[in-house]
């Protein structure tokens, strides 16, 4: 099968089963994703069908799991404690996060070969967790346990998480409910970010999928919280596990592997936020949002500086504003 005919057969598809319904799934997956990888497949043909190609499986597998769940319910038990493993809270394209208590989640990945990302995560927990301003650790989640998890033969590492809060919305659904935000509502969420990262940079972590999924926010407490750190690395690391469908958010220097900085978080941030304000923003304001995308700072805290002193000047001294969706 050439590139072309895989691009063709996964544009054609519309269920699962169009692509995976023999008796080698797994088999058919592989070889599709082999030839579809934007790594070996450049071309905007072959990065679409390669983000429907991993929509399909996804929904392949969660139906899969779907079928397989139990109606008794799962106990873990680990030598720090015991989690009764409840729904499903979120699937993701690697990882699924799992009711296990009132405030904590059970993440999983998919397969084991993405244990990985789950003990990389659990790696600049730690990290930010141990080195970081305490006064800042709210702005991350907090990691309650790591541990290897078997299960019907096969081992996965599992992350036990802290659980974001109720009434936090990812930065996507205020997308879809709000289409473009006035750029004072925009701008507290910007200054957040750049705490978030910037207080990880203090501890010597790169999240590095600064992505609006990632990013939770809540609108009228104003707090946010940066979550799923499985692609993130250690400053002057290059970032190796890139989010497929986000290929083209990418500064230049990621796709080219060189070691991550704190730029690359700021690049990414800098696009979550001008994807709220949309088009019609002051000159000022887009003035500064292409000199971040372009020439992005290696310090988030005089972005940050820079920025309140743009907003003083354009705004006068800040007011609360509740963010109604």
């Amino acid at each position: 099968m050439t590139t072309a005919e895989a691009i063709a057969l996964v544009t054609a598809a519309h269920t699962p089963e169009d692509l995976f319904g023999g008796d080698s799934p797994h088999r058919a997956y592989r070889r599709l994703a082999r030839l579809l990888h934007p790594d070996l497949a450049p071309g905007a043909e072959a990065a679409v069908a390669f983000t429907r190609l991993a929509e399909l499986w996804a929904a392949r597998e969660g139906a899969s799991e779907r079928a397989s769940e139990r109606a008794k319910e799962v106990v873990i038990t680990t030598r720090r404690g015991t989690y009764r493993i409840g729904g499903v809270f979120r699937r993701g394209a690697s990882a699924v996060l799992y009711e296990s208590g009132t405030d904590t989640l059970l993440k999983l990945p998919r397969s084991h070969a993405d244990n990985d990302l789950i003990r990389r995560e659990a790696e600049s927990l730690r990290t930010i967790a141990h080195d970081g301003d305490p006064l800042l650790l709210p702005y991350v989640p907090r990691l309650v346990e790591s541990f290897r998890h078997r299960s019907d033969g096969v081992e996965r590492q599992a992350n036990v998480i802290s659980r974001v809060p109720d009434g936090f919305l990812s930065l996507e659904e205020v997308r879809r409910r709000r289409p473009v935000l006035d750029v004072r509502d925009a701008a507290w969420i910007w200054r957040r970010l750049l705490v978030a990262v910037g207080a990880a940079h203090r501890a010597g972590v790169v999240h590095g999928a600064v992505f609006g999924h990632h990013v939770l926010v809540h609108p009228l407490d104003h707090g946010l919280v940066l979550v799923d750190w499985s692609q993130s690395v250690p400053l002057g690391t290059p970032i190796t596990a890139l989010v497929a469908r986000h290929r083209d958010d990418y500064p230049p220097w990621v796709l080219d592997r060189k070691p991550a900085t704190p730029a690359t978080d700021i690049h990414l941030a800098t696009r979550c936020v001008a994807a709220l304000m949309g088009d019609h923003v002051p000159t000022p304001v887009r003035h500064f949002v292409r000199g971040s995308l372009l020439s992005p700072p290696n310090d988030a805290w005089r972005l940050l500086g820079e920025l309140d002193e743009l907003l003083d000047d354009l705004y006068g001294p800040r007011k609360y504003r509740p963010l109604h969706l």
